[in-house]
Order: C-alpha cells, then sequence, then structure tokens
C-alpha cells in the first residue's frame, strides 16, 4: 500500500518550524529545557544569546540566564556546530566536543600551523593550560597567555596565536568559557572542574542523537540544512539521516522532499498573524541551508552584514523588518526598520516590544520607521 506524503506550503513549513523552535508558542519557564531542545543556541554575542531565549520562554530575564551559565552552571558556552561558540545544555557538553571537536580541529591546523602553533607546542601547552586553570581559573584569556609563558609557552596577544590555542583546548574537551567579568570579558575554565564528569556517546551513537535532535527542533529540514547547520561534511550528514530514518517522516514542502519526526503536526498560520522580535545571530535564520523560504533575497543584504546575522521582525514566520535596541538609564529603545507596512500588526508589535523591557528588567519605547 503506497503512503501519501503530507504536502505542507511555503507557510506550513515556516510555522511548522517555528513551533519546533519554541517562537512564540510552546514556551518554557525553564531556559536549560530550551536550549537542551534546540540542542544549542549561538553564542559569540552572549546578549544575543540570552535574548534567543526571550520568544521561547515564559516568565524569563536575562539574568535567570545569565545565573544558569554563571552560577548554577546548567548552561556552558563551548565550540559546537560549525565550529562556533555555542551555549548548551551542561549534559550535552562532552558528547557534543567529542562528536564535532576532531572534525574543526582538524580543519583549523593549517591555520594553527601558520599562527606557530605545531604539534610540539600543543603537546607542551595543554598539560599547562591544565595545570593553570586546575589551581588559578577562571582566567581571562590575557591572564592565562601570561602565565603560560612560565611553561615556556609564549604567545602574542597581539595576533589570533592565543584565540586559536583557546580553541583547540576547547575542541579537545579541555576547556570551556566560564564567567564574563568586567565589560562583558569571557574567562576559560577546565571543563572537569566546572560542570562534572560528562555524558558520553560514541560515534554512530553522537551522531544519531544531534541527528534526532536537529530535526525534532527545526522541521522540515534536509540533509543539506543538517550540514550546513553542523558544518560535518556532507558524506557525515547523509549519514546522520541514515541512522535515524525509522524516526522520521517524509513530507512535500514547494522546494522538494524534507523531513519531520514521527508525530509532528503540521501548523497553519493563525487568523491574527503571529509578530515576533528575534535577536541577532537567531537559530531561525542559522538552522538551514538559506533563508529563501523566511526572507525576500531583496533584503538579503539588510539582513546579513559581513559575519552578522542582524536582529529580525518577524511576520508569520517571514523576515519583515529589521531592529535594533538602545540602553540608556531605565529604558531600551527599540527602533524597528521594516520591509513593508506593519501598520495592522502595530499593536501586537508594541506588545512584543513591551516583552523585550520585561526580559531586560526595564522599561522599553517602540520606534518604528518608514518601510524601505
Amino acid at each position: 500500500m503506497t503512503t501519501t506524503r503530507a504536502s505542507y506550503t511555503d507557510a506550513e513549513t515556516r510555522m511548522t518550524r517555528a513551533r519546533a523552535q519554541r517562537l512564540g508558542v510552546n514556551r518554557s519557564r525553564d531556559p536549560v529545557e530550551v536550549v537542551r531542545d534546540l540542542v544549542g543556541v549561538q553564542a559569540q554575542d552572549m546578549p544575543s544569546a540570552r535574548l534567543a531565549l526571550r520568544p521561547r520562554t515564559i516568565g524569563v530575564t536575562a539574568a535567570d540566564v545569565r545565573k544558569c551559565h554563571d552560577e548554577d552552571r546548567t548552561l556552558v558556552r563551548i565550540w559546537a556546530m560549525r565550529g562556533t561558540l555555542h551555549m548548551v545544555a551542561a549534559e550535552d557538553v562532552g558528547w557534543l566536543v567529542g562528536l564535532l571537536g576532531p572534525v574543526f580541529a582538524a580543519a583549523d591546523q593549517r591555520r594553527r600551523d601558520q599562527l606557530g602553533l605545531d604539534d610540539d607546542l600543543l603537546d607542551k601547552a595543554m598539560p599547562a593550560v591544565r595545570g593553570i586553570l586546575g589551581r588559578h581559573g577562571p582566567l581571562t584569556r590575557a591572564d592565562l597567555v601570561e602565565r603560560l609563558d612560565a611553561h615556556r609557552v609564549r604567545l602574542d596577544l597581539k595576533t589570533q596565536g592565543p584565540a586559536h590555542l583557546v580553541g583547540y583546548a576547547a575542541m579537545t574537551g579541555l576547556v570551556c568559557r566560564g564567567p564574563d567579568v568586567e565589560k562583558g570579558e569571557p574567562t576559560y575554565v577546565l571543563v572537569e572542574d566546572w560542570i562534572g564528569k560528562q555524558r558520553t556517546l560514541e560515534g554512530d551513537g553522537a551522531l544519531a542523537e544531534l541527528t534526532r535532535r536537529y530535526v525534532a527542533s527545526r522541521g522540515p529540514v534536509t540533509p543539506d540544512d543538517f550540514k550546513r547547520w553542523t558544518g560535518l561534511p556532507a558524506r557525515q550528514a547523509r549519514h546522520g539521516f541514515a541512522l535515524v530514518a525509522e524516526q522520521l517522516t517524509e513530507v512535500e514542502t514547494v522546494s522538494g522532499t524534507a523531513f519531520v519526526l514521527k508525530g509532528t503536526t503540521r501548523r497553519r498560520p493563525r487568523r491574527e498573524p503571529a509578530v515576533e522580535l528575534v535577536g541577532m545571530f537567531d537559530e531561525y535564520l542559522l538552522g538551514y541551508a538559506n533563508r529563501d523560504l523566511v526572507l525576500d533575497p531583496r533584503f538579503a543584504k539588510r539582513i546579513q552584514t559581513g559575519g552578522f546575522v542582524k536582529p529580525a521582525v518577524l511576520l508569520d514566520g517571514r523576515v519583515v523588518g529589521t531592529w535594533s535596541q538602545k540602553r540608556t538609564a531605565g529604558k531600551v529603545t527599540i527602533t524597528v526598520e521594516p520591509f513593508e507596512d506593519l501598520t495592522e500588526v502595530g499593536p501586537r508589535l508594541a506588545g512584543v516590544v513591551r516583552d523585550v523591557g520585561r526580559f531586560l528588567e526595564t522599561n522599553s519605547e517602540l520606534r518604528m520607521g518608514e518601510p524601505q
């Protein structure tokens, strides 16, 4: 008997993905639960990483998220997907680094060699890093480099050498980010000291876990989406889908065949359009091979400038503008630069702006620019 695949319109694909990411629906009171479900949140800019949890949680503030990271140690920043800094649940650190770390450590070898970080230096540096952070951590990068000098590991802070050394230590499972200090400067700690013994998953077990959770949190998706999001080679990405094939359902989208986790309910747009503000580097824009489904190509350069993916205004899952914030004493001003007329959803947008203020624990004000 032939089974007919569910057919998703573009609007239904957007809404199903938004629900999978807990954007405005299915919110949680637990920020750790949300990060665990998403696998990770890009965190090269920590205020934006915290802000990513606002539209996905209820009653949570930026201070709550900071506490999870700096005090409770239930959220941890490591180099994971795409070799980029991510905030992940502490329980996921070990197996994620074990799966992804070797891929990106190998990819970075040429650059390390150019910086003088050859295997001999690394063999000397890693035990030194372990000893220094074990006795004195958390330490800033500058403090760590200063102490390494006594171990005959000499690095120039004016070069990228220290960053790549720390990156290698992180990708081999030795270190992770600790609490930020003054002006958001990061510190580094030993993983084993900061969060203790880690859950281990080997080989295909780790790849299957990552694939299943990726599909669950972002579907409908394709192996190519998974490849782009993880940074894994195409062959390994396809193998991940093969490992969990029995847990997936094929669906037809306008762009072709994609996959959702079995039991996923197709979501249709609401009668009243859903309005949301997502921050810089949000997973809704980073989680797929391209953004054509959610972003008119005419506006692509207004969303991404160089390596920065700007904060976006979403209307039923479509990007319809950018936004920025300016903090002053006792207030945050949210300025929206729309791509189209948003007059009809103005009251709902104002409500979202008030929620940004609640999350940041300050008053908030909306300023609306003219469509361009």
